[in-house]
């Protein structure tokens, strides 16, 4: 797929491999995306606003009650703006805030509020991912057509 002229939000959520994000937003930057970065509060402990503001040029949005962004309803003009939504790292708490179609941050809801593809890239401790919770919140989210990418197995620290 060839990613020139797409526009990308990039919902990072709080597990460790959110430290890798930086180099994920290059790696679709040098493939021609638009990459705008969308954060949980838990993702903050993980990466701050400042460094993926740095390498995708664009302020990162983090609050769905900031002000500022809510008073052109950011969280549903963000969803309108991408072409593509990609969570990752999706942790375990994204991934069934998700599957039960929760709005309580800026990110679940902007999965919510975008026509656009969503794809949730899994990352989490090997015993998390195969818990029977979590593969039947994968399988809710894959019944609703969002795409599943992963996990791959390695090192997430």
């Amino acid at each position: 797929m060839s990613l020139a002229g797409k526009k990308i939000v990039l919902g990072v959520s709080g597990g460790i491999a959110a430290y890798k994000t930086p180099e994920l937003v290059r790696r679709l930057r040098d493939r021609g995306a638009d990459v705008r970065v969308a954060m949980t509060e838990a993702a903050k402990a993980f990466i701050t606003p400042l460094s993926l503001q740095a390498v995708s040029g664009y302020p990162v949005s983090d609050s769905l009650l900031d002000p500022a962004a809510e008073a052109a309803m950011g969280h549903i003009e963000l969803g309108k703006w991408a072409d593509l939504v990609i969570l990752a790292p999706a942790t375990a708490d994204l991934i069934a805030r998700v599957a039960a179609g929760m709005a309580n941050d800026l990110v679940s809801t902007i999965c919510l509020a975008t026509p656009s593809p969503v794809a949730v890239v899994p990352a989490m401790n090997q015993q998390m991912y195969r818990a029977a919770a979590t593969q039947h919140n994968l399988d809710v989210i894959a019944a609703r057509g969002l795409l599943v990418w992963g996990p791959d197995s390695g090192s997430q620290a």
